[in-house]
């Protein structure tokens, strides 16, 4: 069985979906669902266990013979999530305990990792594993930092010779936009928040910049398609030679006019836009630029080809958010 920690998630829950489409199950979601409507996430999936995070080391300790590997999706992905102690214990110590565990039965491991490491880009975007390439990084917020925290004790388990799994990969999310983000309320990407308005035929708003080399709604991202995340991912599982931390982008950075644009496109309404002040709470620590260099990926033999913006999105709209039942 395939262990996916967060698997009601985002990121998590689509996963899912691409390894039970390819047959790769049984499944074992590892996740809280609340009272809410997370669950709907992974109502359409065939499941053999669904765990709560609290019972996770009980789950394996009692089936380590039955799984094939793990994929620990499971995180605080807040950027304005303050309670430090909190992101530690979840984002830091779960992922090492994970990594121990994986190592000591033999098990493939595949974590996310975060370009929130990358701080405010100035040091560039390459998923350098090397304790200069990790050492020279900044990043602005508690989840950045705690993504870079296992980032760098990964590096210093390898460094050491420790005992590590078969296969790993870290992966380096960049902007992620997909079906099933629904529950992430103001953390859900702009594609989400824009499409209501764009299909009553109103204006969205956008953060003016308060930076000199960029126009208003020119801020750059990476966006990158859910699905081609998932597609990554599966590869990973299938090609269990391929160990190493990888960025997870497009490789091209796109404006939030753009990615507003396509939304409207996609909805065949014309593209009306305010621009508001970005909020004073994340004014400081917002990022202008965000592109991966995705050579090393490449370099690793995955030869997939990554959603254009207008595809993606346009693929996002029509097929989940405009319709009556939007999850995947």
């Amino acid at each position: 069985m395939y262990v996916i920690t967060g698997g009601a998630g985002f990121i998590g829950s689509n996963v899912a979906q691409a390894l039970d489409a390819r047959g790769a199950g049984p499944l074992v979601i590892v996740d809280r669902l609340r009272d809410a409507d997370k669950w709907r996430n992974i109502a359409k999936r065939t499941l053999h266990d669904i765990v709560h995070p609290d019972n996770i080391h009980t789950f394996l300790a009692e089936n380590a013979r039955a799984v094939k590997g793990i994929v620990h999706m499971g995180a605080i992905s807040a950027t304005t999530e303050t309670d430090a102690d909190l992101i530690v214990e979840t984002n830091f110590r779960l992922s090492r305990d994970l990594w121990v565990w994986s190592a000591e039965h033999g098990v493939p491991y595949i974590y996310a990792s975060s370009a929130a490491t990358y701080g405010d880009g100035t040091q560039g975007f390459d998923d350098d594993m090397s304790s200069a390439g990790l050492d020279k990084l900044r990043p602005l917020n508690p989840y950045g930092w705690s993504k870079l925290l296992f980032d760098k004790w990964v590096a210093a388990e390898l460094a050491a010779d420790h005992a590590r799994p078969p296969q790993w990969a870290g992966l380096r999310f960049f902007n992620v936009y997909g079906p099933n983000e629904y529950h992430k309320g103001r953390m859900a990407s702009v594609v989400s928040q824009i499409q209501p308005l764009a299909a009553k035929g109103e204006t969205c708003r956008l953060f003016k910049s308060h930076h000199p080399d960029y126009e208003d709604g020119g801020q750059l991202r990476d966006f990158v398609s859910v699905d081609d995340c998932a597609d990554v991912i599966c590869w990973l599982v299938e090609n269990v030679s391929v160990s190493g931390l990888f960025n997870l982008g497009t490789g091209k950075a796109r404006s939030f006019a753009d990615l507003a644009r396509a939304v409207y496109a996609a909805m065949d309404r014309d593209f009306k836009v305010e621009y508001v002040p970005t909020p004073e709470d994340i004014r400081d620590k917002y990022q202008y630029f965000t592109e991966a260099n995705m050579s090393k990926l490449r370099d690793a033999g995955y030869a997939g080809q990554f959603l254009t913006l207008e595809d993606g999105v346009g693929r996002y709209v029509r097929d989940f958010l405009a319709t009556d039942d939007p999850y995947r």
